[in-house]
């Protein structure tokens, strides 16, 4: 869910390499309306298995009043950035039986696919489980902090939504990383969890929710609660530029490797970034399902997307064209339909995209090695009759 913050939903990004972004457009944005036939793989789809993800997302969109914004560019947004646009599709659902045929007709009559001229790029992010206990003791000295009440949001002089803390009549950013780190958050009550390192709490806050297996064996769920609004600095670009990684090295796997190698350096190569995330404890979703992204509804591996709301509406389909590592980390093609389910604040412009990967072993080792370029189409609803 990374990395980084994936905002206002329980995310943050996990963009971690200093040159994994997408290369420069230089013709203007357009959303260009295509046929089904040019979707490369279209016909192999599964939509049947998709439908229960849309259903989700559309009890989640009808429950929002008519005018409320999803997102999208308006001069390219034909329909779909306003809650109330979904009604059609969403009322059309309910008679679609889970039948592939039945499923196919649906998404080809319902939704219009629009293609990016951008030159999309796709990262991947994962639920990372962490091993924690209730209790601070032994090698279990790192807190996981909870958002602190004197943590609020405000506009600035500018109109733009910012995060920080009122002293007095001044309102002031909020306490950085190495502050945080140095104890001003100590004895209020606010440790969810202590982990094993400041490491292993890095790279949750990357991911922005995740999995904790508790020493008593229970396992518990965090997700994305509020950043500190301090800006993000990602730590793989500080490591090149230190000397100590090559820009082609950068993923999450080495600057894991190389934190921990250099514990006596560690801390203060991670508090370069004075970014930080606070989480919440998550009970009511299943272990089995993926936490709730920006949209309200869990996540789905391999099939939720990250996407820039400046751009595209949460909500939509999206059919991605793109190589995926496979659990031998040789790359082939991928092609499926997804949805644009959660944000991020690395995650900008059109044909931008994080891929959620779902969690363990090997959904690390995809959103770790996952930096592909390829296409973007965008699916909007038609507009009710």
């Amino acid at each position: 869910m990374k990395k980084i913050v994936r905002a206002s939903s329980f995310f943050l990004l996990a963009t971690l390499a200093a040159c994994a972004t997408p290369e420069e457009q230089s013709q203007e944005l357009a959303f260009t309306p295509v046929n089904y036939s040019t979707l490369n793989g279209w016909a192999q789809e599964t939509p049947e298995s998709l439908l229960p993800i849309l259903r989700d997302e559309c009890q989640r969109i009808e429950r929002l009043p008519f005018e409320t914004r999803l997102g999208g560019v308006p001069d390219f947004i034909r329909n779909g950035s306003l809650a109330g646009e979904w009604r059609g599709a969403c009322e059309a659902l309910r008679a679609v039986p889970n039948e592939a045929q039945a499923a196919r007709t649906y998404f080809e009559t319902w939704f219009v696919p629009y293609a990016i001229n951008a030159n999309a790029f796709y990262t991947g992010y994962y639920e990372p489980l962490v091993y924690a206990s209730a209790q601070r003791g032994g090698e279990f000295q790192t807190p996981l902090y909870a958002k602190p009440a004197d943590l609020v949001r405000a506009r600035d002089t500018s109109g733009n939504w910012v995060n920080g803390r009122w002293q007095g009549q001044q309102f002031k950013p909020y306490y950085s990383r190495a502050e945080i780190d140095r104890g001003a958050l100590a004895g209020q009550g606010l440790e969810l969890a202590w982990l094993r390192s400041p490491e292993d709490l890095f790279f949750l806050q990357i991911q922005g929710s995740g999995r904790l297996f508790m020493t008593d064996g229970s396992t518990r769920r965090v997700g994305f609660a509020a950043r500190n609004g301090q800006a993000y600095v990602p730590i793989g670009r500080v490591l090149v530029q230190q000397g100590e990684l090559a820009a082609n090295q950068v993923n999450m796997t080495t600057i894991r490797n190389w934190l921990a190698a250099h514990p006596d350096r560690a801390q203060a190569v991670l508090e370069q970034n004075p970014n930080y995330v606070f989480f919440r404890n998550i009970s009511d979703i299943s272990l089995d399902r993926g936490a709730p992204g920006a949209l309200g509804v869990p996540l789905t591996p391999g099939r939720s997307l990250a996407v820039d709301r400046k751009t595209i509406p949460l909500g939509v389909p999206i059919w991605v064209e793109t190589r995926l590592p496979d659990a031998q980390g040789h790359i082939g093609d991928w092609r499926h339909l997804t949805f644009a389910q959660d944000i991020g604040t690395d995650i900008k412009g059109a044909g931008r995209a994080d891929l959620f990967t779902g969690w363990g072993p090997m959904a690390e080792m995809v959103a770790g090695n996952l930096h592909e370029h390829g296409r973007m189409t965008v699916l909007l609803p038609r507009p009710p009759a």
